[in-house]
Formats: C-alpha cells, structure tokens, sequence
C-alpha cells in the first residue's frame, strides 16, 4: 500500500532518530538518519541525474556530475556517517555493521573505480571535542562498541568518577540473579566522516556511485491500526502520520490482514528508514533527471512514505521521477512486516 500526494508532507525530521511508535512494544531499535554525499558548493557543478535504491538492506545512488565551467574543480567529496549518541542504559541503535569505523559499510567508485577515502571520527559530548582525551585513557571512541564498554568498566573508580563527572559515562545497576551489579557505560556522541578530494575536469562527466547498509528502526509488532490504542490521547499521532504519510487506506490494510488471520493485534512487525535528500539541492542546478524506487522486500508487507507521482514497478517496488527536481523534504519510510506478535 502505498499513498500518492500532490505535494510532499511538512516533515520534522530528528538528526538521530524517531519517536517510538504509539504503542508499547518490546525489542525496539531506533534507526539513524543516512543521507548521500555532501561536497563544498560549487557553482560550476551540476549534478545532472541522481538515481537513488532504498531499501531495508541496501541503499545505492548513482550521481551524474557535469562541471560546466571553463576550468577543472577540484573538491572535497563527503559522506558523513549518523551520528551515534548512547545516552541512557535501554538506548537501542540500529547499526548494521560491528565495523568501529565504516559503520554502515560504506563504500564508493568514481567512474567505475573504487575510491580510497580517508575517515574522519570525534567523539562529542556537549558540543566539545574529547577525542584526544579518550584515546589518551586508552578508550575506545565508538560508544555503542562492547569493547568501549568493557575498557570503560574495567578503569580504576577514579577514572569513572571522573567520566562520570565530565557527562561522558553513567553507571547501570541490575540484578541478572547473582545480586545487584554496577558497571559503567558510555555517554557520548560519535561523528565519523568518510572524505576525499575529487576533480571535476572542465566540460566532462563524472559519475559516482556509492552504496551502503542502511540503518533500519525495529520494532517487535506495531501500534498502527491496533484496537488497543487510542489516538486521540497520543499527542504525536498526528506528527507521526503525517512524518510517513499514512492514510486511512493503509489502516484499513492492516485492518484487512487482521480479519484474515483473526490477529487480536496488528501481524506486523515495524521497519523504519530515514534518508536525507535535501543535500541534493547544493549545486549550480536543479537536479535534472532524479529517479527514486523504494523497495519493501516482500509482497506481503505494507509501505507509506511520502512521494509525488509514486508509480509500481512490481511486486515490491515504488517509483518516483521528477525533473529539474530541488528536494526540500527528506524521506521516510515506513514498512510493516508480516510476522509481528498476533
């Protein structure tokens, strides 16, 4: 099920991550926002085409780059990773890879090569940089790691106290049948940038390709179109539909497969995918040929997102065209797969 609209939904994204759904559930992840390449602004270059493949394991743009100046370009070329941020014992990421520093696996070819970026990482806790104070400890900077963790722990009470103090760890207590125990964890935000510097010859085309896995938000069944909740008592309902647009169609979907099955709930469980697009939007021209196709993996499974002249391709997928495209909304999906808690 899929939702076609005139114009695309006002939508506020979060740098990071989503609210959760609107009803309970276990064994939820929240998924990190992932965008496209980003380069210093060059009024010369045009990116003639973008042909971007979203899916739940996979997303792949081609870029067709034109410099239509009388001079070769040279540029940086940036694809900035999500950041991660831990900042509570329950916070679940979705990351795709136990890669410390190519967390989404990440890689790029130009003109068909492949290309050796360098990579740049921080670890942030209030907007200041403790990078060099980490790794002058001996700590790891991936907060999310359980080697970060492990080493984090395993400091002199001195040492914590003094994370602690700084905001860059916290402690967790929880009794697993051996007693109460106390260990400690990180607290901070990691920022990795992978980077390289392109040229752009005077007149020709360059065309680069980059693909990675996507950081997909979980959860173990779903509160869209549940009996049990209520959402005229859920303030971010609203925000929520329309952040996927999700229409009545689509409820009456879910409510469809629950007679079927006679599901006392939604037989679904939650997948989430966020994707910046508005990067598109930094060169000399609007983007002139831009395709879109989102894929939901199975047939059985409901998607919603927010597109203009969205058109099926097949069984799975959904496709977007435009020319001459400026993006000013970002994209994000929404799949509900077959196989959540009945």
């Amino acid at each position: 099920m899929i939702r076609t609209y005139r114009r695309l939904a006002a939508v506020v994204i979060a740098a990071a991550c989503l609210a959760a759904p609107m009803a309970s559930a276990n064994d939820s992840s929240a998924e990190l926002t992932t965008g496209g390449l980003v380069l210093t602004k060059h009024p010369g270059i045009e990116m003639r085409s973008e042909d971007l493949y979203v899916s739940a394991k996979l997303v792949r743009v081609r870029y067709r780059f034109v410099n239509t100046s009388a001079e070769d370009v040279t540029t940086l070329v940036a694809f900035p990773m999500p950041d991660i941020t831990i900042e509570g014992e329950d916070d679940m990421l979705s990351i795709p890879t136990e890669d410390p520093r190519n967390i989404l696996a990440f890689a790029t070819t130009v003109n068909g090569k492949p290309v050796r970026a360098d990579v740049e990482q921080k670890a942030v806790k209030d907007g200041v940089d403790r990078t060099a104070y980490l790794r002058g400890m001996g700590i790891p900077i991936g907060p999310h790691l359980r080697a970060t963790n492990a080493v984090v722990d395993a400091l002199p009470q001195a040492r914590k106290d003094e994370l602690i103090k700084a905001g860059l760890a916290q402690i967790m207590e929880y009794n697993s049948g051996k007693g109460w125990e106390r260990h400690a964890y990180a607290t901070w935000t990691l920022k990795t940038t992978w980077f390289w510097r392109q040229t752009f010859p005077a007149g020709k085309e360059v065309v680069i390709e980059h693909r990675y896995k996507p950081s997909v938000g979980t959860t173990s069944g779903t509160g869209w179109g549940s009996p049990w909740s209520d959402p005229s008592k859920d303030p971010e309902y609203p925000a929520r539909r329309r952040h996927y647009c999700v229409d009545d169609d689509f409820l009456a979907a879910i409510g469809r497969v629950m007679k079927a099955t006679n599901a006392q709930s939604p037989p679904f469980t939650e997948e989430r995918i966020e994707y910046i697009l508005r990067t598109g939007a930094n060169w000399k021209a609007p983007i002139g040929d831009f395709r879109l196709v989102v894929d939901k993996g199975d047939a059985s499974s409901l998607i919603s997102f927010c597109g203009e002249g969205v058109r099926k391709i097949s069984a799975t997928q959904f496709e977007v065209r435009r020319a001459n495209f400026t993006p000013t909304q970002d994209l994000s999906i929404l799949i509900l797969k077959r196989g959540g808690i009945q």
